[in-house]
């Protein structure tokens, strides 16, 4: 929407102009193109409306459930149809098979939508209020996810293993009792090693504390013990603008890229 800029206009009055006033063009774009791309749009619209709570992502079963859809081909179409428009984007787990599969919400203007223009009141300055809100972080840590997920070629380009053969996926521990683990995306590398990615968003250099490294100790111990891999497991750490060079980093993580080798 940048090309929708003014001249004299600040980039922060364009996005509040184009999205947040009454007329915006962007602000009742949501069903409009849902509504022209599929027939019975409702229910597509319910499925993403439902892994926008989610951005870690629902089963089949549980988008069913969550959107109390029937159980049979005309759900299978309609999440064929989501995906080969690139609304959402599906995720094997880690040693599982096709019925376990993830559908995320990775298109960048509904989880926008549905985070910020669904339901706002119009008004001026609404851009600058919404980035200095709590939820910001948290969004954005999502969306910079999905951006992640969508270059993994070239993630892959810059941890010098474009040759190798690979598989994406994702990775859930959870246990009663027992502290979960999570895998935001994980390289299994046919060369006999294993790169856990952890995305993380951040404003600056991001730090790694000593309750992190903690963390990624224990994520990484869980990983091995769990899946009981006899491969090399490496820590990557895909961050905005790099890691601050700490103890922590050295001792806890093997490497790193910053978002700029998504778009090399």
């Amino acid at each position: 929407y940048l090309k929708n800029i003014q001249p004299g206009e600040s980039a922060a009055q364009g996005i509040d102009r184009i999205c947040f006033t009454k007329d915006g063009v962007l602000r009742d774009e949501f069903e409009k193109l849902y509504s022209s791309l599929f027939d019975h749009a409702d229910d597509h619209m319910k499925v993403i409306k439902a892994l926008a709570k989610k951005g870690k992502g629902l089963t089949r079963n549980q988008i069913i459930d969550a959107c109390k859809l029937t159980n049979g081909g005309t759900t299978t179409t309609m999440l064929k149809e989501l995906v080969e428009s690139g609304f959402i984007s599906t995720y094997f787990p880690f040693g599982k098979i096709t019925k376990d599969i993830i559908y995320k919400l990775t298109d960048e203007y509904s989880l926008f939508y549905l985070k910020y223009i669904q339901g706002s009141k119009p008004g001026a300055n609404t851009w600058i209020h919404l980035t200095s809100s709590p939820g910001w972080k948290s969004w954005s840590g999502i969306a910079f996810e999905c951006i992640c997920l969508k270059h993994t070629e070239q993630i892959k380009k810059h941890l010098g293993i474009a040759g190798v053969r690979t598989t994406e996926s994702v990775w859930r521990f959870v246990e009663k009792n027992i502290p979960g683990a999570q895998i935001d995306l994980l390289i299994d590398r046919s060369d006999h090693t294993i790169n856990l990615c952890e995305i993380k968003y951040s404003e600056s250099r991001y730090l790694i504390t000593n309750t992190y490294a903690g963390e990624l100790k224990r994520k990484k111990e869980t990983f091995k013990r769990e899946t009981k891999t006899k491969k090399t497991v490496f820590v990557t750490m895909l961050t905005t603008f790099g890691v601050q060079q700490n103890k922590y980093f050295h001792g806890y993580a093997d490497n790193q890229l910053t978002m700029d080798a998504l778009f090399e």
